[in-house]
């Protein structure tokens, strides 16, 4: 297997801001891990929250959407891995990919699955049953079926798309968090019970669940739970606040708004609870597994929690009723034993399910294995092969007819 691996992200990485930031920068330190040289592509802008990847020894280029620089730029990197950062980079680029390095193993990270993430906010909207078979979900498993492989965060996900849409399992793959084991140096480090001080919630505000959440926390969960707690405060952080976040700010109501974090876990785990009453979504929550690094219980759904503990016991409190909801979280902020057995479920958590060493060997042994039987794992998806004929051949001229489009404008 070359060991070149090329990744086309849909935005530069920005783990202070998102857990998709976090997770891109796990998976490029995993390959530089296996000695592969890794080279990032990006027609986004740069923000100034954009991670610094050549100081991790990455190489960085900028690109062009709808432009044929792209393909000569394609044959003189020659990689053997093209990593899509979304589905949406797959199609915008796979079709380039395709023509101009046909033997590179093709991977989707996922991050989540948008169908789903969507499927499940158009059913909180609307009041109807969450309806998967959706346009997004269309192209999203198209998108999956063309490449060779793609990576899933959640074990939920890969059972939905095994058992609602009969991906083939060769198709996918589990790759979750890649975390640091919690050890004993790191938990003597987190602050006591007594330390800590009211409730947390943190999240990117461009990400519509977690502003959906801040706006039922304002309106519901907190006029209910500072009832019960009559001292403890409420304080909310993350990134891209905008003024719609910033103005909810209210230090009557013991609801404080400041805006975004300079550390996620430092802030997080200066906190007693974590609260996240989340409704829709998909994928992991990086919230919660920042929360567990620090110790920091946390009371959130079942949505929320999703595929995060497998048959573990949760970090917490997992609530779906209003009322039971608020009525757990103050217990639990205010029952010192549960909320420490809480913190020992996170540990467990962390070290039994998300110990990166126990995935990185599996992981590059399975690229290795799929660079080696490409052919046949290729013929073995023939609609795959059907639908790069077809599908792709659409989206390509589409693309040439927009670059030529550019061209006569310049």
């Amino acid at each position: 297997m070359k060991k070149r691996v090329l990744i086309i992200g849909t935005v530069w990485p920005e783990p202070t801001s998102s857990a998709a930031g976090t997770r891109m920068i796990q998976l490029i330190s995993l390959f530089l891990a296996e000695a592969c040289e890794v080279l990032f592509v990006s027609a986004a802008s740069k923000s100034d929250f954009s991670f610094e990847l050549e100081a991790m020894g990455v190489k960085e280029y900028e690109i062009k959407l709808n432009d044929n620089s792209f393909n000569l730029f394609l044959s003189e990197v020659n990689p053997g891995i093209v990593l899509f950062d979304r589905f949406m980079m797959e199609e915008q680029y796979g079709w380039r990919v395709q023509q101009e390095c046909p033997d590179a193993l093709k991977i989707i990270d996922t991050v989540d699955l948008h169908f789903l993430r969507y499927a499940r906010q158009q059913a909180t909207k609307t009041g109807k049953p969450v309806e998967l078979f959706n346009d997004i979900a269309k192209r999203e498993i198209a998108a999956i079926l063309r490449c060779d492989l793609s990576l899933l965060i959640s074990e939920a996900e890969m059972n939905i798309l095994q058992e609602q849409f009969r991906i083939d399992p060769s198709l996918i793959y589990y790759l979750p968090f890649l975390e640091e084991e919690l050890t004993t140096a790191a938990i003597q480090n987190w602050k006591t019970y007594e330390e800590r001080e009211g409730f947390v919630f943190i999240g990117n505000y461009l990400h519509e669940p977690n502003w959906h959440t801040l706006q039922l926390l304002k309106t519901k969960v907190w006029p209910a739970l500072r009832k019960k707690l009559p001292e403890a405060k409420l304080h909310i952080y993350g990134a891209y606040p905008g003024q719609k976040v910033m103005q909810l700010h209210n230090e009557k109501e013991r609801f404080y708004v400041h805006g975004r974090a300079h550390d996620a876990r430092e802030v997080v785990g200066s906190h007693k609870i974590l609260l996240a009453p989340i409704q829709f979504g998909a994928g992991m929550k990086g919230k919660f597994i920042d929360a567990m690094q620090v110790g920091t219980p946390s009371v959130t759904t079942a949505v929320g929690a999703e595929a995060m503990k497998g048959n573990l016991d949760w970090s917490g409190v997992i609530e779906d009723d209003p009322e039971l909801f608020t009525d757990r979280a103050a217990d639990l902020y205010q029952d010192k034993e549960k909320w420490l057995q809480a913190q020992q479920n996170g540990i467990r958590i962390i070290n039994v399910l998300y110990g990166k060493l126990q995935f990185t060997a599996p992981f590059m042994e399975t690229l290795s294995t799929l660079a080696q039987n490409l052919a046949a794992h290729r013929q073995h998806n023939f609609i795959g092969q059907i639908l790069q004929h077809h599908t792709l051949n659409s989206t390509k001229y589409m693309s040439l007819w927009i670059e030529q489009k550019n061209a006569n404008k310049g």
